[in-house]
């Protein structure tokens, strides 16, 4: 059937006035493009058709389903697709990187706008994301060695949105340092709240991920923590995070009183002495306990057992004893999270926030150098 230039004009316009209708024009347009290719690729291949594929690409601000021509024996590809794909490809990545940068759905649908000259809705911006999203929670259940000298272990807190109402809940991480010395996040997961049980929780899905063994467990001074990880890691030792535990004792005092408290602490847990030893700190710090309770009887608790935890720092080399009595490199990417987080006041829901964690977590290039202090470390093993 022939057309003439008048009738096709009426015919497209026709179309155009329907609701979505330059996305149905747009679809009839690639597809007849395609058709005609494989006309052409038939007769110089001396092959056949073979029927039609589905495929979904991105275009004209969102999905759009096209029929796909085959061949029966050359497995013909439309140089059409192969252009809209890689302009789809990387419209996908400049959205997800600049969402990760920090903008929302929404300030990245305005960009899209100046950069494209058109109008990005945010179920649009998200649909492009789904690959990103894909890609990202496969990370953080990817498959693990079965040991790791060290890790450490925080939790942040972010408002997320769940049933209807938001609440701030806590978002857990755990960082590695490898055998090569290098380091990797190994798992990011949310409860509502920070606990000891969660923890639990949290190392169990590490062992079903094939991780057997850890050396050193670095975390805060979360009560019952000692004993969630010795439960499933025995052979792991704890150490108490030194920097939790001057923050918690300071908040126990008076201003007046702070610069001199914060002296006496930070000479009880120093790093740079090579003659200290765990029972040495124990006694400096139950002596600094001594001479504060007097005017602050609250410091009793301190007295308890568990506070020879963090003291086990001593036990190692004086080279990496900065990199261990505390964690705060996991502080570090708990803010970078934060800088990530902060533009969007509270997330739609826990599944968003750990997307955004997970990719700001993927993303630490520097995690992939190795710290060559600890090789000189005989208490813990790398090799």
């Amino acid at each position: 059937m022939n057309f003439t230039q008048e009738q096709m004009s009426e015919i497209f316009d026709e179309i155009a006035k329907k609701k979505d209708g330059y996305r149905e024009l747009l679809k009839l347009s690639l597809e007849s493009i395609m058709k005609a290719e494989r006309r052409e690729f038939n007769k110089e291949h001396s092959d056949s058709s073979n029927g039609y594929r589905m495929s979904s690409v991105f275009a004209h601000r969102s999905k759009l389903e096209l029929v796909i021509p085959r061949s029966r024996h050359h497995n013909f590809y439309p140089l059409i697709l192969a252009l809209i794909k890689d302009q789809d490809n990387e419209s996908k990545e400049l959205a997800f990187e600049l969402y990760r940068a920090g903008l929302t759905t929404e300030q990245v649908g305005s960009m899209f706008n100046k950069i494209y000259g058109q109008s990005y809705s945010k179920a649009a911006i998200s649909s492009m994301m789904q690959t990103a999203r894909k890609d990202v929670f496969a990370w953080l259940e990817r498959e693990l060695e079965e040991e790791y000298p060290i890790i450490y272990i925080d939790a942040t807190y972010w408002h997320t949105r769940r049933n209807e109402s938001v609440s701030t809940e806590a978002y857990y991480t755990i960082l590695a340092v490898k055998k090569d010395t290098s380091r990797e996040v190994l798992s990011i997961i949310n409860h509502p709240t920070e606990g000891s049980n969660n923890w639990e929780e949290a190392f169990l899905a590490l062992k079903k991920r094939g991780m057997k063994k850890v050396q050193l467990v670095v975390c805060d001074g979360l009560q019952g923590i000692e004993n969630v990880i010795k439960s499933v890691f025995p052979q792991a030792v704890v150490q108490l995070c030194t920097v939790h535990l001057t923050r918690n004792v300071l908040a126990k005092v008076k201003p007046k009183h702070k610069a001199e408290v914060a002296s006496d602490l930070k000479a009880v847990l120093n790093p740079d002495n090579p003659q200290d030893t765990p029972k040495q700190g124990i006694t400096k710090f139950q002596d600094f306990i001594d001479k504060w309770i007097k005017i602050y009887p609250s410091l009793k608790t301190y007295k308890a057992p568990r506070y020879h935890l963090y003291f086990n720092y001593l036990n190692y080399e004086i080279d990496i004893r900065r990199m261990i009595y505390t964690t705060n490199w996991i502080e570090r990417l708990n803010r970078t999270y934060k800088r990530t987080l902060r533009m969007r006041t509270s997330m739609p829901s826990p599944e968003s926030v750990l997307f955004l964690l997970g990719s700001t977590a993927m993303d630490r290039k520097e995690y992939s150098y190795p710290i060559y202090q600890f090789k000189n470390s005989s208490k813990i093993i790398f090799e």
